[in-house]
């Protein structure tokens, strides 16, 4: 297996992911990110181009005649606070965090971008996508509506995500669903409010509230297909006041998410909660508004995308060492905005045990900097193979 950085160049890898953990910026604030991305890239004597999304970057490697792929690495932080006071390079700003380890995806494309930079070893065209905003504000989709694929050609696209339960230096490179569609639905019920002991003049929206809420159990387990999978979470109700509970409200609001792995499920989701509440409104003899937002589609793997991922994990790491079946999570990531433009695979990188149990998205996570390294001889493998020389 070749070693595409020494000792020293992975050593600074990790104090720049760790400055960048103690400097988190939010979606689209990434000013200081981005910066250090640039100035990076072009000590390597890659171009950059920047302003992509507002604060996205895209590196662009070419060596020779070939096709073009792209690596995307996410660079934004959560709006979350860091509760592991003990850690040195903890974040400097209240509030904010890297709980998903953007910092270390980062670190790990830019330290490709130097290997690959230097060695000269393919031919054809590399772009490394710096995106802004991954979590929940729409990056991907500003760095498209801002030109990303009319400026760069790309054939194939490739993203990488940490995944802690994974030991370090190993990989998960599976076809098909990775990651769900993330979507949010709100449905009020409109009724007559009245007073609690005089239920019979009014129209009661709670009682529908209820009837809704019950409903809705039975589209996942009655509506969609038995060898698929959907999320149907009501996480949210407004109602009435504690302060008069002698009067029934003349509205209820109800709000939650729904996830699908498929466009065809995510579909008939959004079809069978409107359905509902307009069903249980009719029969309660009161009114439903319903609003159904579309967030991120689902990442679905293309087969040779992933093939020549998979064949490069295994030259990278080893063959025993990469598994080429995983559970899809019902998180999302809007690397899907890229993969339904072009094919795509997505791949989890071992970031090694949860340390007390600190997942995503946890006060306490951190990146494991051991992952660094395997993560470069990674994208550096797969650009050397994808683009192979001669």
């Amino acid at each position: 297996m070749t070693s595409f950085l020494d000792g020293k160049e992975i050593e600074a890898l990790a104090a720049l992911r760790r400055d960048l953990h103690a400097h988190p910026e939010l979606g689209f604030e990434e000013e200081r990110t981005s910066a250090i991305v640039r100035e990076y890239l072009t000590d390597c004597g890659i171009e950059v181009r920047h302003g992509l999304g507002r604060t996205g970057v895209v590196g662009t490697l070419t060596n020779g005649d070939g096709p073009s792929i792209a690596l995307r690495a996410d660079m934004d932080a959560l709006a979350m606070p860091e509760t592991a006071t003990e850690r040195p390079y903890r974040s400097k700003f209240p509030g904010k965090m890297h709980a998903c380890g953007h910092d270390g995806h980062t670190a790990m494309l830019l330290g490709a971008a130097k290997a690959l930079a230097r060695r000269k070893s393919f031919s054809g065209t590399v772009h490394f996508v710096f995106q802004p905003a991954e979590e929940g504000r729409g990056g991907a989709q500003a760095m498209v509506d801002d030109g990303l694929f009319e400026r760069f050609s790309i054939d194939r696209f490739y993203g990488l995500h940490n995944m802690p339960g994974i030991a370090i230096g190993e990989m998960a490179v599976v076809s098909g669903p990775q990651l769900a569609s993330s979507d949010r639905w709100e449905v009020t019920f409109r009724g007559v409010g009245t007073h609690g002991g005089k239920p019979h003049l009014g129209l009661d929206p709670v009682v529908a509230a209820g009837q809704f809420l019950t409903a809705i159990q039975s589209i996942v387990s009655r509506r969609v297909d038995p060898v698929e999978a959907a999320v149907v979470s009501a996480c949210a109700l407004s109602a009435g006041d504690f302060e008069a509970l002698n009067v029934i409200p003349d509205d209820v609001r109800i709000g939650g998410t729904a996830r699908a792995y498929s466009h065809a499920v995510r579909d008939m989701v959004e079809q069978e909660i409107g359905r509902i509440a307009t069903g249980v409104a009719a029969a309660n003899g009161i009114a439903a508004d319903y609003e159904y937002r579309r967030g991120m589609p689902p990442v679905i793997n293309d087969e040779d995308a992933t093939s020549r991922a998979l064949r490069a994990a295994r030259a990278a790491l080893g063959e025993g060492r990469i598994m080429s079946a995983y559970p899809p999570s019902t998180a999302g990531d809007d690397f899907a905005i890229f993969s339904q433009r072009v094919p795509g695979a997505y791949v989890w990188l071992g970031n090694g045990p949860a340390v007390d149990g600190a997942l995503h998205h946890n006060t306490r996570y951190d990146f494991n900097d051991a992952a660094i390294e395997p993560g470069v001889r990674f994208w550096a493998t797969l650009v050397e193979q994808e683009l192979r020389a001669g």
